[in-house]
């Protein structure tokens, strides 16, 4: 069973409320393989692959919201999510969700836990 990467994301004070950050795993070949949302007090994290072509959702770097910040959007093909569900609300893949990817808060930090990695070595 492999074992889970623990990603150091950010502290919580640098992440805005709304707001979204894309992070991805020590050494991938791509930016942004995933992204943590805050949205309220909720935090949630997710694969950046969309559900419809499996394309990135963001178009550059961190703008993986509508522009009032109220929902996810998928710059390639408009589909709109729900930040705390990851559930597609409008768009070609209605109902259709997100990957999420565990995340949590430890002494100030948001960190992220990703399948099939060791420990991350900056953690």
């Amino acid at each position: 069973m492999p074992k889970a990467l623990r990603r150091v994301i950010c502290p919580l004070s640098e992440l805005p409320a709304p707001g979204a950050r894309g992070f991805s795993r020590p050494g991938a070949r791509f930016p942004d393989e995933y992204f943590v949302v805050r949205h309220g007090d909720a935090l949630r994290a997710y694969r950046n692959i969309c559900p419809h072509a499996g394309n990135g959702l963001n178009w550059k770097e961190d703008a993986f919201l509508t522009r009032d910040k109220t929902l996810i959007m998928c710059a390639a093909h408009g589909a709109l999510f729900n930040p705390e569900s990851g559930v597609c609300v409008a768009g070609p893949c209605v109902g259709r969700a997100l990957q999420a990817v565990p995340v949590k808060i430890e002494d100030g930090m948001v960190v992220a836990c990703l399948e099939g990695a060791a420990e991350d070595p900056e953690a």
